[in-house]
């Protein structure tokens, strides 16, 4: 009973919210939606607490029954699962209370009561979708879940509608991911053609005969195992916006803070990890595959970084390490070591939620100005809004000890990945884009941290002037994220990346490391150096930070003018969107053109059209003019009738 609470307290909430916000009032849907959203966090910190067993199902009801096609709607409960359930609550319930006060003077509203509700109904519509995606016992549940979220993210992303650059980037979220979702749902098609089933239990059984079986796909034989997992990650690929498939995730800055945090920082944006985490007893039979997924994976991080560095939209550059720090995700996924995936996953969440709703204060209280460039000085106008911001770049940066366990959050989580990508496949490509990845990390963190607190008031001075701090309800969520991201690793740090034992004791069949797979265990004997060099990384990348924003802050615009090329290629993202535009989207607009003016308009309204236009009011006109109302001239048109009929049959009808 108290795993269907946690799932379907958002869904109710989002309903009320929706359709009866009239009866419960503005603040009434607020607190519905926030008090249900608590009510499934707390509930979720308990059975995580508590622990999970060997995986099992809680049936809700029968859902898709065809022929030998069965998925049930059940919720499947293990390790994974629970992590994902508080994971998922905790980092919506917080946004819920956040946006309680980040909402409450939008201008909007005054035109349209049903504002705030509707925005409140939407994110726990996602919250409930992202549930489904998490708890589901087959594919076909998980992939509804995956298409609910993004319809939610849609939602959300263009929530500011009469914005033409919001509209535009929910509409550019939507289509990017649909791409992923094609490979997704080729993946889903494959595995029920091959083992006749889409129940995880079932394709986790068979992943051994999948290794061994051929599958022909594009004019050629694959390996099914290694198709299946590729097919899979294409669909991570999209929704966790990873290289070739990230173009959405910046745009989507488009939407309200609070919806940047959720579902950049710990839902959305983590269903592609979760996916291959899940599917991680098939993943051990890819090597081919998995290699792909380390090789995209370090790119993303390291690409990623590196445009991080010239982004002037403090939201920008907070979505950028979003997609870097998943490609350090998938990298820890890709060489076997699913449990420091999770690991960082885990900890992510909660110094990413917090860098995103402490960025949405520093907004809130500079009245929606978010160019970097256009702050200075403020940690004294906003102090809780600065320590916050401050422990969540300690967090990201990845600030600890040197070779012990004590340290914030990403130092943790994030070390432990580089020594698994060093010791796994592709070690030394995958090592050292990460670690390049870490020193670009620290550098852009900390010039967001200079350019907005520290320094001179640069920009409007009214708005300097202006400056204030945010309510104690969106400062609240700030404050719990912060435990979050100084302890989580610390108190976590050995079920995640311990010993084989700890770790499957820990998550006791929630994932698969085959007997081959010694990863994680070679992790832990890694050269001193390796270790140290996340370290480094951090230490090089906040001193350049110093050098360029505080002690020479003419330095920016002087490198910045002398390898201009350089800096217009990462200003513009590697000029992947112009590529885009190039290849896809003009093609696709004068194909609609053609159709459109050629097609429609000259066959169809031309020919077609002119034919009905033209012949059948001539005939109309003919038939009416047999209508006389006579009867000799109907018995007339009859006796021509027979006369017709007796020849055609004299003739044709074989009469002797």
């Amino acid at each position: 009973m108290i795993y269907k609470i946690i799932l379907f307290a958002p869904l109710i909430g989002a309903i009320i919210a929706g359709f009866g916000w009239r009866i419960i009032g503005d603040k009434g849907a607020q607190w519905l939606t926030t008090g249900l959203l608590f009510l499934s966090a707390i509930l979720s910190w308990v059975v995580f607490v508590q622990g999970a067993h060997e995986a099992q199902a809680v049936h809700i009801l029968d859902w898709v029954q065809s022929g030998t096609l069965d998925a049930a709607w059940s919720i499947r409960v293990d390790r994974l699962t629970t992590i994902m359930l508080i994971v998922v609550t905790t980092v919506s319930a917080l946004v819920h209370l956040y946006s309680v006060g980040y909402m409450a003077h939008d201008e909007n509203f005054r035109e349209n009561e049903s504002y705030r509700p509707r925005f409140f109904a939407y994110l726990s519509f996602f919250t409930f979708a992202m549930l489904m995606l998490v708890t589901s016992d087959n594919l076909v549940q998980m992939f509804f879940g995956w298409e609910g979220v993004g319809v939610a993210s849609y939602l959300l992303i263009g929530f500011y509608y009469r914005k033409p650059s919001a509209n535009a980037a929910a509409i550019k979220a939507f289509v990017v991911n649909r791409v992923g979702d094609f490979g997704f749902a080729l993946g889903i098609m494959a595995i029920y053609f091959l083992t006749d089933s889409v129940r995880f239990d079932d394709i986790f059984a068979a992943a051994p005969e999948l290794a061994e079986m051929q599958l022909a796909f594009l004019w050629t034989e694959w390996n099914a195992a290694n198709l299946i997992a590729v097919l899979l990650f294409i669909g991570a690929m999209g929704k966790s916006a990873q290289l070739f498939l990230h173009t959405w995730l910046p745009d989507a800055m488009e939407g309200p803070t609070p919806v940047s945090a959720l579902i950049h920082a710990a839902t959305m944006v983590t269903a592609g990890v979760f996916l291959v985490v899940r599917m991680s007893p098939l993943m051990e039979y890819a090597p081919e595959a998995m290699t792909f997924v380390v090789f995209l994976g370090a790119s993303t991080a390291f690409f990623a970084a590196t445009v991080g560095l010239v982004q002037n939209d403090i939201k920008r550059v907070i979505a950028y390490s979003t997609c870097s720090q998943l490609g350090y995700m998938f990298v820890a996924a890709g060489v076997g070591v699913y449990s420091v995936a999770m690991f960082h996953l885990f900890t992510h969440a909660f110094f990413k939620a917090m860098l995103f709703l402490g960025a949405g204060s520093v907004i809130h209280g500079m009245h929606h100005e978010q160019d970097m460039r256009n702050y200075g000085g403020l940690r004294k106008k906003l102090p809780y809004t600065f320590w916050a911001m401050m422990i969540g770049t300690l967090a990201i940066t990845g600030v600890g000890v040197p070779l012990t366990h004590i340290g914030f959050a990403g130092f943790l989580s994030k070390d432990a990945v580089i020594e698994s990508a060093f010791a796994g496949t592709m070690g030394g490509y995958g090592f050292w884009m990460l670690v390049i990845a870490a020193a670009f990390t620290s550098f852009y963190s900390w010039r967001l941290m200079f350019l907005t607190f520290y320094g001179t008031p640069r920009g409007d001075k009214h708005t300097h002037e202006h400056a204030h701090e945010s309510p104690m309800v969106m400062l609240v969520p700030l404050g719990v994220l912060a435990l979050g991201a100084v302890f989580a690793g610390m108190i976590w740090y050995g079920p995640f990346f311990g010993s084989e034992d700890q770790v499957n004791g820990w998550f006791n069949g929630a994932i698969l490391m085959a007997e081959g797979n010694s990863v994680l265990r070679d992790a832990h004997y890694v050269p001193t150096w390796v270790k140290l060099s996340p370290f480094v990384a951090m230490l090089g990348g906040l001193l350049m930070a110093l050098w360029f924003y505080v002690w020479d802050p003419a330095m920016p615009r002087r490198v910045a003018e002398t390898n201009r090329p350089l800096y217009l290629f990462l200003l513009n993202k590697w000029y992947f969107d112009e590529i885009y535009d190039f290849v896809f989207v003009r093609p696709a607009k004068a194909l609609g053109s053609l159709l459109w003016k050629r097609g429609d308009g000259d066959v169809i309204d031309g020919s077609i059209n002119g034919v009905a236009m033209g012949l059948v009011p001539r005939l109309t006109r003919l038939a009416g003019r047999a209508q006389s109302g006579y009867i000799f001239t109907y018995a007339f048109a009859m006796v021509l009738g027979i006369a017709a009929l007796i020849t055609w049959m004299t003739i044709f009808g074989g009469a002797n």
